[in-house]
């Protein structure tokens, strides 16, 4: 729709180009990514039902910031309020979907032979961080994202990562995952996974008594959203879509953890719009919904010591291929 084009005008925007590939940035919304192009096409999904607006702090992020691209979820995901035994932070509550998509970041951009580098940074206002994502796109037709965040307090800084690109998600999607990797469900709508914590290995789960493909999202159920959350084996997952592949490579040493937000028109935070049909394929550290949960039963919250800085990198890449597979087959 022409308005889609429109809006980031409106906030101006950044365009990174090599080759085929194209990476567009919004500074002023929380650093938002508007576009992914690699191997010839665009692979994120853009909400209609949401209008770019000016990102307010504390504002609900499904409601007026869920606009579709890719976000940075820090330091949380879901909004939460922190235990009264973290030093210094207990009973601190933090906003839906982290502190960065609400406020403009600090930009630089500059070009360099083999390819264009860009730099957004935040300063965190809840607790004392400082976060950065440089984004390379070279000549190769690959983006790297290059993170770091320092903590600037006295006392050790807890927190969740997530990055957060949504993907249109079509009869044709095939979410490509190692066999048999842990899954725990974080939440469910319209399915019944066994509720919270319950662990399954990708891609099955059973329902009723009848064995289910993750891996085929959309042949999952007529209409259902759910979350999941994966300990990652190796350093790889990738989506495949109408003859297109795109793969995510990092260290897992880094990044150990993925989370997977699935909704074939199964949630909205709208009463009277449409459910979406989206998906979240999204690299993270500390594989729980929230911070509280990674600090509680899920155990597995990041720590940064004081003046202690920690960086990890993601690696996109795509490519096309002619496919004999129909939706449901395969795994």
């Amino acid at each position: 729709m022409k308005k889609a084009h429109e809006e980031p005008q409106t906030f101006g925007f950044a365009e990174l180009r090599a080759g085929q590939t194209k990476v567009v940035i919004i500074p002023a919304l929380g650093g938002k990514i508007a576009s992914l192009v690699l191997g010839g096409r665009e692979w994120l999904w853009r909400n209609e039902a949401i209008p770019y607006t000016t990102p307010v702090d504390g504002a609900s992020y499904v409601e007026t910031g869920d606009t579709g691209g890719y976000d940075e979820c820090f330091p949380t995901i879901a909004t939460c309020t922190l235990p009264s035994h973290v030093a210094r932070y207990g009973g601190l509550s933090l906003p839906d979907h982290g502190e960065l998509w609400s406020q403009p970041t600090t930009f630089t951009l500059e070009t360099r032979p083999e390819g264009m580098y860009a730099v957004s940074g935040w300063m965190g206002r809840r607790m004392p961080y400082r976060f950065a994502r440089g984004v390379f796109v070279g000549n190769d037709d690959r983006v790297e994202m290059r993170y770091s965040v320092t903590n600037d307090g006295a006392v050790p800084l807890p927190f969740v990562w997530a990055a957060h690109p949504l993907l249109p998600l079509t009869k044709q999607t095939r979410l490509i995952f190692p066999e048999g990797t842990r899954t725990r469900v974080w939440a469910q709508h319209g399915i019944e996974l066994g509720g919270q914590g319950t662990e399954l290995r990708w891609p099955r789960a059973a329902i009723r008594g009848k064995l289910i493909d993750f891996s085929h999202p959309d042949a999952v159920a007529r209409s259902y959203a759910c979350m999941l959350f994966l300990d990652m084996p190796v350093g790889c997952a990738a989506v495949e879509e109408d003859g297109a592949r795109l793969d995510v490579t990092f260290d897992t040493s880094q990044v150990p953890h993925f989370g997977l937000w699935i909704n074939r028109r199964g949630w909205t935070p709208f009463r009277r719009k449409r459910a979406y049909c989206n998906f979240g394929f999204e690299p993270c550290i500390g594989g729980a919904g929230s911070l509280t949960e990674a600090l509680g039963g899920w155990k597995n919250a990041a720590w940064l010591q004081p003046g202690e800085t920690r960086a990890w990198r993601l690696t996109w890449s795509a490519t096309r291929f002619i496919s004999d597979r129909s939706p449901g087959t395969g795994a």
